[in-house]
């Protein structure tokens, strides 16, 4: 069998090509973009596909450089410290505080919930915490990177396909959950909206579609601190070692740096013309080639012994996201109309992805009624702050079974 190897160089010329065959693939098919798969998912995992076929006949194997992989993942994973603002979370009010705690909630037992399985479905309990937060709430990009730290080589494959699961999932319960609360409970005739949202726009949730002039003194500004705060956090790598820290990801150390500038600065209000929006571009731009690189060396032929336990373990992860939705969240966030959308969007982004958990809301509000409490709510923390915690907890997980 012939092997090709592929440097640095080439390895992110073929990530992009895998990319923007991606992007294309969902304009031309609705049910990737209808269950919002991300065009580097879609682009990889054609390419993990190919490469099975390929392994199988003994034809051909791809080894990658993974250098630039790395990088963008801790780029990422810096980007995401810069949204954990207090001051925008205490900006948001008790509802957003409540919701995240509520959140952080969902986390927490889908992490136990597979520690509990694993043994049961004959998974070691790190490989089984792939496919608890770390591919449900945290999503493809932070499947994985999480996975990276997993000494096990299925663990990535693993992470992505629970990541691709989640996303069908949600998007598929979030709708019927909600309309069924507001049936049974009539709770649109009872319905008087709150808004306690007055003091940010939704515009500030991050899904705003305005387009804006990039500017780009503020994106190389955006562009540099994100670097800054990526080598200031190796530092804080090295302090983690050095007490026995020794299982923290690499990414951990930058993005609790990042946290730390932002929350700095806003308490100088020298986040208030901040280069957000540049930030979030670097974002952006950082998970996809990271998160198209990670798909297209997925090793699927590793999945095939154990995907009878894991499909196992991902279908009890969505029933009990479904009943905690169902019962957790919707009492806790008020038992109203605004609390049932809120349901549907935590379905969303608890097993899947902000996303979906936005287009939940839609459908359900297209249907019924807006709720501009639950537009304020569910981005807020699906978008700024869940990522920030569900890595914390992860990574005493990972520390505390693996």
């Amino acid at each position: 069998m012939v092997t090709i190897h592929l440097d640095m160089i080439q390895s992110i010329g073929l990530a992009i090509i895998l990319l923007l065959i991606g992007r294309k693939c969902r304009k031309k098919i609705k049910f990737l973009d209808k269950f919002c798969i991300p065009s580097p998912v879609v682009g990889g995992l054609l390419f993990a596909i190919l490469t099975l076929i390929l392994k199988e006949l003994n034809i051909l194997q791809f080894k990658f450089d993974d250098i630039l992989q790395n990088f963008f993942m801790t780029m990422f994973f810096t980007s995401v410290g810069f949204n954990a603002s207090l001051k925008v979370l205490k900006k948001g009010g008790v509802q957003v505080l409540v919701f995240l705690i509520v959140a952080v909630g969902l986390i927490v037992i889908q992490n136990i919930v597979s520690v509990v399985l694993a043994t049961n479905l004959g998974l070691s309990k790190s490989i089984a915490l792939m496919a608890g937060s770390t591919a449900l709430t945290g999503g493809h990009g932070t499947a994985a990177a999480i996975s990276q730290s997993i000494q096990d080589p299925v663990a990535k494959t693993v992470a992505i396909a629970a990541a691709t699961f989640g996303l069908v999932a949600g998007s598929m319960i979030g709708g019927p959950i909600a309309r069924g609360l507001i049936e049974k409970h009539s709770l649109l005739e009872k319905y008087s909206p709150i808004d306690g949202t007055e003091n940010v726009e939704h515009d500030e949730t991050f899904f705003d579609q305005k387009e804006s002039i990039l500017n780009g003194e503020k994106f190389a500004r955006a562009f540099f601190t994100i670097l800054l705060a990526m080598a200031i956090g190796t530092l804080f790598n090295m302090f983690f070692k050095y007490i026995g820290l020794k299982k923290l990801p690499y990414y951990l150390g930058p993005m609790i740096v990042a946290a730390i500038i932002r929350n700095v600065t806003d308490i100088f209000d020298a986040f208030v013309n901040s280069p957000m929006e540049e930030i979030k571009i670097v974002e952006n731009v950082s998970l996809n080639l990271f998160l198209s690189m990670a798909l297209m060396s997925l090793r699927l032929w590793e999945l095939l012994g154990i995907a009878i336990p894991v499909i196992v373990l991902l279908v009890v992860q969505t029933l009990i996201t479904a009943i905690y939705t169902r019962y957790i969240t919707f009492n806790v966030m008020g038992a109203n109309y605004d609390a049932a959308v809120i349901v549907a969007g935590h379905c969303g982004f608890g097993l899947g992805a902000t996303p979906n958990g936005i287009t939940n809301m839609e459908t359900i509000c297209e249907k019924y009624q807006y709720s501009k409490l639950a537009f304020f709510t569910v981005p807020i923390v699906g978008a700024l702050f869940i990522d920030f915690f569900n890595v914390g907890i992860i990574t005493l997980f990972i520390s505390r079974f693996s």
